[in-house]
């Protein structure tokens, strides 16, 4: 068992080190000179910007957006914001228990 745990991570290292090997390597060519690449995003492909008809077409219909009662991006509080809440009336006042009167 102890064999089969020293060789999987021999096995790990070695193969590490040999994914690593091609970042590693050292690139010759100096900064300065133009390798005919540019570092647009755009890849390997010419500078042109894709047709708009092949891309999908509008997608799920959203629902009509209501606008939010308070922007938190503005300056100030967010309690002075919002209104506060109505208080609940009071309630009537408990009648007390009746008192009997001894006849």
């Amino acid at each position: 068992m102890m064999l089969f745990l020293v060789g999987v991570h021999i096995f790990g290292f070695i193969a590490i080190g040999l994914l690593m090997l091609p970042a590693l390597r050292d690139d010759n060519s100096d900064p300065g000179e133009d390798s005919g690449s540019s570092d647009d995003g755009w890849g390997n492909r010419p500078n042109v910007k894709p047709d708009p008809s092949r891309w999908p077409g509008g997608g799920i219909p959203l629902p009509d957006a209501e606008q939010s009662a308070v922007r938190l991006r503005e300056p100030g509080r967010l309690a002075d914001k919002v209104p506060a809440p109505e208080r609940r009336p009071a309630r009537p006042p408990v009648p007390s228990r009746p008192v009997r009167a001894n006849a």
